[in-house]
């Protein structure tokens, strides 16, 4: 039997996605409210599929990140980087999570890349992270956005970061399928609706996109996925250099939590 760690997984997508995967499937629920993730519990259960684990953690701190690696046990065949915040609501102001990085870029992208480091080692088949079609340039010289904050490049910025370290990871991993894909265009998300867009998509429809990379057959590597099918990401994501430049950002900003 698989066992599979979903974070984000008491809404949205990752909760349809632990519904589904844990039919057949050990899932570990990752949420930050203890009573949603039971609730999510409850309903695999209730259509028999076997006992998930609750995993409770604030991807806003690497602390907890550390802690949530440290209660995953035995191997993992597949990690799902789902977690994630958007834009905020109207007028939402520059933010930073609990180490003091920009909180888009360390909840989107540094949460799952410390995560996915730590438990790389004990992973067995696939790594899927769940990026977006909002893609924007990382600008290296203000990573953090100090100067001229928007909340939408933010969440871009830190979209495009995860569809970069999916690339370097299964260049670095050629045993694992390793891929990011934008699920579905403003699907009926609390994210899409608390910044005041109209939701397009469901949630039913990014969910079938997202399984086909966590179930499909033949499936390429190192690649971004727009839905179903294989779509080119912003050009920067192809760059060797500001991948590397980026690795070397995203392990100062640890070690520097750290300290």
């Amino acid at each position: 039997m698989q066992t599979i760690l979903i974070t984000g997984a008491t809404d949205g997508l990752g909760r349809e996605l632990a519904l589904r995967l844990g039919k057949n499937a050990r899932v570990l629920i990752h949420g930050r409210d203890a009573a949603r993730a039971e609730k999510v519990r409850d309903e695999i259960l209730a259509a028999g599929g076997p006992d998930p684990e609750i995993l409770l953690a604030d991807l806003a701190s690497l602390r907890d990140v550390d802690a949530l690696a440290d209660r995953v046990t035995g191997d993992l065949d597949v990690l799902i980087n789902n977690a994630g915040i958007g834009a905020g609501r109207p007028g939402t102001g520059r933010q930073v999570s609990a180490d003091g990085i920009e909180l888009r870029f360390a909840v989107n992208y540094l949460a799952g890349y410390r995560l996915t480091r730590l438990l790389l080692p004990r992973i067995t088949e696939r790594i899927v992270n769940v990026s977006s079609a909002g893609q924007r340039e990382i600008d290296f010289a203000d990573p953090m956005m100090e100067h001229g904050y928007d909340g939408f490049a933010a969440y871009c910025q830190s979209k495009l970061a995860q569809i970069m370290f999916t690339i370097d990871l299964a260049n670095e991993r050629p045993d694992l399928i390793v891929n990011s894909l934008h699920p579905a265009t403003f699907m009926n998300t609390t994210m899409v609706t608390e910044s005041g867009t109209r939701p397009t998509s469901t949630v039913a429809e990014g969910a079938d996109a997202t399984m086909q990379l966590v179930v499909g057959n033949d499936l390429p590597s190192g690649r971004y996925f727009n839905g179903l099918r294989e779509s080119r990401a912003n050009s920067q994501a192809y760059d060797g250099d500001a991948r590397e430049r980026l690795h070397r950002l995203s392990d100062e900003l640890i070690a520097g939590s750290a300290g």
